[in-house]
């Protein structure tokens, strides 16, 4: 194994967590909840739900037919192969690449959930009197997370390459 991919394998092995931890989570989820059921955790702010989005975030749409699953089964999957080239080839520095892991972590995780379910599977449901946040899930958390650390490390990088000249 080259010295270039062993190195890189805490990220391989991040995107395998999210993708593990988020399918744990929905499994556990489905086994346990009634389609549209709460169940308050944290009162007037956090309840865990069951809820299923065939669009992409808040629901972006979702009640467009179905050609939308493939749609968004395609673009998960090219920005995830994206984002492998990019890590393989160094193309981020180690924030950028943590968070690369995470986006293909959290995105093959909902990738998942439209190959079984036909629609991602959402469950973590924040809201204040009555202002809600759009269900959402572990994966949903992987990718916002992911995308953060990849702007942070692009604001970071491009700062240190202007110091340069």
């Amino acid at each position: 194994m080259s010295s270039s991919v062993s190195s890189k394998t805490r990220y391989w092995v991040l995107a395998l967590a999210a993708i593990v931890l988020d399918q744990w989570s929905k499994w556990a989820v489905l086994s346990s909840f009634q389609y549209r059921e709460r169940v308050n955790v944290i009162p007037s702010f956090f309840d865990l739900t069951l809820v299923y989005n065939p669009g992409a975030a808040f629901s972006f749409l979702a009640d467009q037919g179905g050609w939308q699953k493939y749609f968004f089964l395609v673009l998960a999957v090219a920005v995830s192969a994206y984002l492998v080239r990019a890590i393989l080839r160094d193309e981020f520095a180690t924030l950028g690449k943590t968070g690369a892991a995470m986006i293909i972590g959290g995105a093959l995780g909902n990738v998942i959930d439209r190959l079984i379910h036909g629609h991602v599977v959402d469950f973590l449901l924040f809201y204040w009197q009555n202002w809600f946040y759009p269900a959402f899930n572990i994966a949903d958390s992987f990718i916002c997370v992911g995308a953060v650390l990849a702007v942070l490390d692009n604001i970071v990088h491009r700062k240190t390459q202007e110091e340069k000249y």
